[in-house]
């Protein structure tokens, strides 16, 4: 067995805090734009930033629990608490996308004026708000699907709002309202389009799917070729975070090998995976053992 300890940045709390701060402002001062102005966009805008508050918070939250110490009742820590925070953002977003749609086709078929004024100057503060959140939060997404999740909730909002700003200008000098709710269908597009490559990545995490980048026939190959190792079945290869990979398997050995010898032999397996980014695995080592040698072990019975 062996396990590879790497570190990987912690969150600017700093930098959250302030940005939370900023998208709760954003939020109270869209929802009263929109409601004074009449202007769906614009309260979509505000819903995104909204979730955009409970993503930071949660994600936040998350981070600081990934961080705990493991223990003999949580062998593996709150590894999983970022991903889980992961999927909560990216499935908020894909909610918020439907809902927004069925507003806007609503807007469509019964359309009224709206201040447009209204509108161009709150997507004007959102757009400044949110492209400052995206700079302080950027350097905190290179490194975790968590905040990754995050950075993409602060920079759809900051381009749903240039979207929205634009179309203010739109309603105003051309009378163009029903560009309102095309502009929502479109951010919802967009929410839907920039969520769910996370959504289905923390889905795959969860479910203990091999990761899509690892060829395990290759694996197995490879394995085969180091001496004294006749073949490699059960094989299981999942990860425990955004940043950890997991293997364990089965090995036939050629011969009773001692310890000693044995302990070379996962030196040269540690070698194999270490280019996978598999840095922790277990092998079972086997001498004519009579069971099944497939290389994914289905469970059903012959």
């Amino acid at each position: 067995m062996s396990e590879g300890l790497h570190k990987h940045g912690t969150v600017n709390g700093k930098n959250l805090f302030i940005t939370i701060l900023l998208n709760i402002g954003i939020t109270i001062a869209q929802v009263i734009g929109g409601l004074l102005s009449g202007s769906m966009a614009l309260l979509s805008d505000a819903a995104h930033n909204f979730s955009d508050v409970l993503s930071l918070i949660i994600s936040f939250g998350a981070e600081k629990l990934s961080g705990r110490e493991r223990t003999l009742k949580q062998t593996y820590g709150y590894k999983r608490a970022g991903i889980f925070a992961a999927f909560i953002n990216a499935a908020t977003l894909l909610i918020i996308a439907t809902i927004l749609v069925w507003e806007a086709v609503y807007r469509l078929i019964h359309p009224h004026s709206i201040a447009s004024l209204v509108v161009i100057y709150l997507a004007a503060l959102s757009i400044l708000l949110n492209g400052l959140s995206v700079l302080l939060i950027k350097s905190d997404a290179e490194g975790s699907m968590n905040m990754r999740s995050v950075y993409l909730h602060l920079f759809t909002d900051m381009m749903t709002s240039i979207a929205v700003f634009v179309g203010g200008f739109a309603m105003k000098y051309l009378g163009w309202y029903w560009i309102d709710g095309v502009l929502t269908i479109g951010i919802a597009i967009y929410l839907v389009y920039s969520s769910w490559g996370i959504f289905y990545e923390s889905i795959r995490i969860f479910m203990q799917f091999t990761p899509s980048h690892i060829n395990i026939e290759e694996i197995a190959l490879q394995m085969s070729s180091i001496q004294g190792v006749k073949n490699m079945h059960h094989v299981h290869v999942w990860q425990l975070d955004d940043h950890e990979m997991m293997l364990e398997a089965h090995i036939d050995l050629d011969e009773d090998y001692s310890i000693s010898r044995f302990e070379v032999i996962l030196e040269q397996v540690d070698k194999l995976l270490e280019p996978y980014g598999i840095h922790h695995f277990n092998i079972q080592p086997e001498l004519f053992r009579n069971d099944q040698k497939e290389l994914i072990n289905t469970g059903k019975v012959k």
